[in-house]
């Protein structure tokens, strides 16, 4: 049976590039900013493009904060791309300005410091063993990138008993995180829906963890 996955609209991101990669992999795709939908899925992609002040804005709007809070407090996968993922550390620092985030994870979104911004294209990523989005894909395997903001240090630190999350690492200019695995929430700065068939094959990594 076919997974029932919502692509949270409300307002950013790559909509209907998202739900096409989505159903390419089989997936029954629905875009919507409805409440009960987002929340009672099988799986909840947030999408995300431009500033993150703009984003979060955007995600209270339609409550998207509280979706994604009830969601994983009752262990509900959450699938964050682009500044759908920097929206879930806890601010973004944008022309000296901070925003508040979404606080699952510590940390801060700030600008890459590199010759060329944004970063633009394609690049490698590095994955940690034991990672479930990119298991089977080559380790030489380059996604799209879009970004000038990312997170340059990993902060969360668990202890008595609790898994570590599973990061993996890109470099442009610094390294950043290209991708977070942390039980039901996943995320990726890269975009997999602009990322081909390496996109694909993790977005189908990612419909396989559902139930």
């Amino acid at each position: 049976m076919s997974k029932n996955v919502v692509v949270l609209d409300y307002g950013s991101g790559n909509l209907r590039s998202a739900e096409r990669a989505l159903a390419r992999v089989g997936a029954d795709v629905t875009v919507t900013s409805d409440f009960d939908a987002a929340l009672e899925c099988d799986g909840l992609v947030v999408p995300g493009v431009g500033a993150f002040a703009a984003c979060m804005a955007g995600l209270k709007g339609v409550r998207g904060d509280q979706i994604v809070g009830r969601r994983l407090a009752g262990g509900r996968p959450v699938l964050g791309i682009c500044v759908g993922m920097q929206i879930l550390f806890a601010r973004g620092v944008e022309h000296g300005v901070q925003t508040a985030g979404c606080d699952e994870w510590p940390g801060t979104v700030e600008r890459l410091d590199a010759p060329v911004l944004p970063h633009m294209g394609w690049n490698t990523v590095k994955a940690p063993a034991g990672s479930v989005l990119f298991a089977g894909i080559d380790p030489a395997t380059r996604f799209y990138f879009v970004h000038s903001y990312g997170v340059r240090e990993w902060e969360l630190r668990t202890g008595d008993g609790f898994a570590e999350p599973v990061v993996t690492w890109a470099e442009h200019g610094v390294p950043f995180v290209a991708a977070v695995e942390n039980g039901p929430l996943m995320a990726t700065q890269f975009h997999p829906e602009k990322s081909g068939d390496a996109g694909a094959a993790l977005l189908s990594n990612w419909l396989g963890t559902l139930e």
